[in-house]
């Protein structure tokens, strides 16, 4: 597990990579490792502008927030966030931007997601902490160790 270089009181996202690439079907399945990487690089702008980041000039996928979200956390809307990207499988070993960590999961990708929600509330109580899934096992337990949850909606087009 990566070591974070952002300040305790930045709120945390955290993103189920294999979850969000497979919500969309857009042939990911043909290059596990590039979608993961195209997701990674999406993500970027949200990390100085939040979830309500809009694309820009570089081309970058639409991440604008729409209205009808009321799931989403008044913080995440706006940055910065420190962004996490988990990985698994085929999608291990892409390398991080300044953006955005990448966490390779050895194992489960679950189980690594809820071990850095548990460690980063435990290390700074309170802290803002977002996980974008549509995993329900999953869901049900960062809740319980108080995270917000959203669906890949909140990062995906599609």
């Amino acid at each position: 597990m990566g070591e974070s270089d952002a300040a305790p009181g930045v709120p945390l996202l955290v993103v189920d990579g294999a979850n969000v690439v497979g919500s969309v079907p857009d042939g990911w399945w043909r290059d596990r490792r590039g979608a993961a990487q195209r997701l990674r690089d999406a993500l970027a702008p949200v990390a100085g502008r939040g979830l309500g980041a809009a694309a820009g000039d570089d081309g970058r996928p639409d991440l604008r927030d729409r209205p009808d979200r009321p799931d989403l956390p008044p913080w995440a809307r706006t940055g910065p966030l420190e962004v996490v990207l988990v990985v698994e499988g085929a999608a291990r070993g892409i390398t991080a931007t300044p953006e955005v960590r990448v966490e390779s999961a050895s194992g489960s990708g679950d189980d690594l997601i809820v071990d850095l929600v548990a460690t980063a509330l435990a290390t700074a109580p309170g802290r803002a902490c977002l996980v974008v899934t549509a995993d329900r096992g999953l869901r049900a337990r960062v809740t319980a160790l108080g995270a917000a949850v959203v669906g890949p909606r909140a990062v995906r087009r599609g």
